[in-house]
């Protein structure tokens, strides 16, 4: 990979995760009754998101539907079956047990993601339409259904965000 192509994947890279650690903050300083502050963090969320999504051009990392979906089934695939694997036998080893019950957490949710992926290859000529449930508590994804407790982390279906649109 030559220099540019490296910058540019650290540029994307921090964009990300100052994206998600700001919309973090937001959610915080909402709850602790901040709203200007909130308002700044998810404007500045927004404008990395930007960032972000300008350098992923620039790479050519941005496919047709079609592409993305194989790609995104991939990374999830791999991310359960080789990162989070790895990450939890090192959590065990340390005798972390809040990074052991994140980590373990994560790897059954990537697992899901990678099926909802797959489902949505099968179903992709179709352009089949549901409705998905995410677990505010795990990340936990349900196809459809609204489960009455999140089969990752037993959190009730109060803590599920439905997505229909």
């Amino acid at each position: 990979m030559d220099k540019i192509q490296d910058a540019l994947n650290q540029a994307y890279t921090g964009e990300a995760k100052a994206a998600l650690r700001l919309k973090v903050y937001a959610k915080k300083a909402e709850e602790e009754g901040y709203k200007q502050m909130a308002r700044l963090f998810r404007v500045i969320s927004f404008s990395e998101e930007i960032h972000g999504a300008r350098a992923l051009r620039v790479l050519r990392e941005i496919k047709g539907t079609e592409e993305n979906l194989a790609a995104s089934f991939e990374s999830e695939k791999k991310v359960a079956e080789v990162a989070y694997d790895q990450f939890v036998k090192l959590a065990e080893e340390a005798g972390n047990k809040e990074a052991v019950l994140h980590f373990s957490q994560s790897k059954d949710v990537e697992e899901t993601h990678a099926k909802l992926y797959k489902q949505a290859m099968s179903d992709f000529m179709e352009e089949r339409e549901t409705t998905y449930y995410v677990c505010e508590v795990c990340g936990y994804v349900s196809d459809g259904v609204l489960p009455e407790v999140c089969p990752v982390c037993g959190a009730p279906a109060k803590m599920f965000v439905p997505f229909s649109e």
